[in-house]
């Protein structure tokens, strides 16, 4: 540490004795030892301490956060202007993603606070970051209870109460009812500026979100309607976001297109999640991707551990599964899964397991994980967690050839020729539905969905969401537009970033070129969507390619028997590890996986290097 002119001479005798190590040209000394510095705190007395602390906030008057910290272990009694520096302090280590350094210094600003309203205010917001941000909630519980106090209990703490609800045992419509009825009867003269509320209202806004229903969501634009000007500018965007999902307005989409441009600027990694989530619903993650993988990268590194790396997590997962690296999204829901349990997230673990639903939809894996999903999220009134299952489970029966019970899942997320406005899975499920309802002879129906999405004018919003509109219309339209209308949904720009429902398009433009009898097309489109369908391993979707394609009096095998296997890097590492002789649970411990995740690879590896099992791995796998 550096040492002040005034005290250069008190080191001396410690340097003599051996005890300190002092650098001349730099003017900093350094204990010889370890056990050195712990045996001069642990022979110091409480004074000598508080002492020591008092002079090193006076050395550090230009680092106010060391200052205020030691300012605060300096003080005897309540200080008002202390516990105010102490509080600053917290906010500037929340905001860099350090929650557990604010929640300590909330504490101890709390301590100092000589007002019992700004202590169990303080002690309130602690226990918010404890619940929302760090997950740990036997710390926010005690801080909470701590909190409450007098009448009223601070809004915050309602918040954090609200936040521990649905990550045990409670309700997502409760847990709006009671954080809405706090706002509801505060009387917050600050409006739209007051931090407590502004906290509150995002927290609100995310309740709304999972609760899904009319009620919640006139409930919370109600409240946001009476705060005053101004008002946060990252809640009116969201706010804006959710309320104009299907049809936002173009200055909203240019409003976010410019807040991206800057996001690689942003050193606040909540802000970054809150961005992130707008953009997801607006199907535009792609431009927050680096920005994402940076939170990602400082959880990993344990610098905003807890909520916002799971979150980041979660957006990333869902855009790569369009992006088709399925691979990769089955270990980002692995690790998110396991972050939940570790910070005691209970809820947003169904992020990870609606994505794994998708994945299992695609691959041809089953239902199970998704009817699960169903199961726990209509325990928790959670409408909208709902969808998210609804959504995989109307791919999967589409993949499955179950195109009424498709349409049945599809419809109720959007009904045919409605697209709910609060809902993005509307947007996503729309040619799940159209297909759907035109296999089940509703054409009806899917004319006026395909019509309504068009309407809607969701092509504004990205590049996928024009490929499934322009698909949707191509699907109802009449045989001699049919041809015309596929060309045009396949050449949307950058389309082929989206494999699978790029795919998916050229499928069905083949199925409809081998019905209008144009065989030599139909097998050029069926071909390509075949090498799609493999190379992501969407079985039932190659079997139906292949299934057309013999149709069309063309045989091909799936793979050529002079093709080499083509493995990506983690298959080809679990591939070697089983071949070893390592049990899933031994593999996915060396690869920080699940058990479950290792098998999941091996189901896809033994059909590309042709084998029926793990016997047959080691002869199987070509040379590096």
């Amino acid at each position: 540490m550096p040492a002040a002119p005034a005290v250069w001479t008190c080191w001396h005798p410690a340097e003599r004795n051996r005890l300190i190590e002092v650098s001349a040209g730099s003017r900093r000394f350094t204990f010889r030892h370890p056990l050195i510095r712990s045996a001069v705190v642990a022979a110091s007395t409480t004074a000598d301490r508080r002492r020591a602390h008092q002079a090193l906030a006076e050395v550090l008057s230009d680092d106010p956060e060391y200052r205020a910290w030691h300012l605060g272990e300096a003080a005897t009694a309540p200080d008002e202007s202390v516990a105010a520096l102490l509080e600053q302090s917290a906010q500037r280590a929340n905001a860099r993603g350090d929650a557990v350094g604010a929640i300590v210094r909330l504490h101890r600003s709390a301590d100092l606070s000589p007002a019992p309203s700004s202590r169990s205010r303080r002690l309130a917001l602690a226990a918010y970051l404890g619940a929302e941000s760090v997950g740990e909630a036997g710390q926010a519980g005690r801080l909470l209870a701590e909190a409450r106090g007098g009448d009223r209990s601070p809004l915050l703490a309602v918040t954090a109460a609200a936040a521990l609800l649905i990550n045990g045992d409670g309700d997502v419509p409760t847990a709006h009812a009671l954080l809405a009825a706090a706002i509801e009867s505060g009387d917050h003269a600050a409006g739209g500026r007051d931090d407590e509320l502004t906290e509150s209202m995002h927290s609100l806004l995310l309740l709304s979100r999972y609760a899904a229903t009319e009620q919640a969501w006139q409930r919370y634009f109600a409240l946001y309607d009476r705060l005053e000007q101004p008002v946060d500018p990252d809640l009116v965007l969201l706010t804006q976001v959710y309320s104009e999902t299907v049809d936002p307005a173009p200055a909203l989409v240019e409003e976010l297109t410019a807040r991206l441009a800057g996001l690689h600027r942003e050193p606040d990694p909540g802000r970054v999640v809150r961005l992130g989530s707008a953009v997801q619903y607006l199907d535009q993650i792609g431009p927050a991707h680096d920005d994402l993988w940076r939170v990602v990268r400082q959880g990993r590194a344990g610098e905003a551990p807890g909520r916002r790396h799971i979150t980041a997590l979660g957006m990333l997962g869902r855009d790569l599964f369009h992006a088709g690296q399925w691979d990769t999204v089955a270990e980002i829901a692995d690790e998110g899964a396991r972050l939940c349990t570790e910070y005691g997230f209970s809820f947003p673990i169904w992020i990870f397991r609606s994505q794994l639903g998708l994945l299992a939809a695609a691959r041809g894996e089953g239902s199970a994980v998704s009817e699960d999903l169903i199961r726990w999220s209509t325990a928790r009134r959670a409408a909208g967690v709902e969808m998210f299952a609804r959504h995989a489970l109307a791919l999967h029966h589409v993949g499955q050839g179950d195109f009424a019970a498709a349409y049945r899942e599809a419809a109720s997320i959007s009904p045919a020729g409605s697209l709910p406005g609060h809902l993005p899975q509307a947007l996503w499920v729309a040619f799940d539905l159209v297909e759907s309802a035109l296999r089940t002879g509703r054409r009806a129906e899917a004319v006026a969905h395909a019509e309504a999405l068009r309407a809607a004018g969701v092509t504004r919003l990205s590049p996928r969401l024009a490929l499934i509109a322009a698909g949707a219309t191509a699907l109802v339209a009449p045989d001699d537009e049919a041809r015309t209308a596929y060309e045009r949904a396949l050449s949307v720009a950058h389309a082929g970033r989206w494999p699978f429902d790029h795919a998916r398009v050229r499928l069905a433009f083949g199925e409809r070129l081998r019905r209008l009898s144009a065989t030599a097309d139909a097998r050029t489109e069926l071909l390509a969507a075949a090498d799609a369908f493999r190379r992501l391993a969407a079985t039932p979707w190659l079997d139906r390619a292949e299934n057309e394609l013999r149709a069309t009096g063309l045989t091909r095998p799936r793979r050529a028997s002079t093709e080499p296997p083509v493995l990506t890097r983690r298959e080809r590492e679990i591939a070697e590890l089983a071949a070893a002789g390592l049990t899933n649970r031994e593999i996915g411990q060396r690869l920080f996986l699940s058990h479950r995740t290792v098998g999941s690879h091996l189901y896809q590896i033994f059909p590309k290097l042709g084998v029926r099992g793990r016997a047959g791995l080691r002869d199987a796998l070509p040379p590096r």
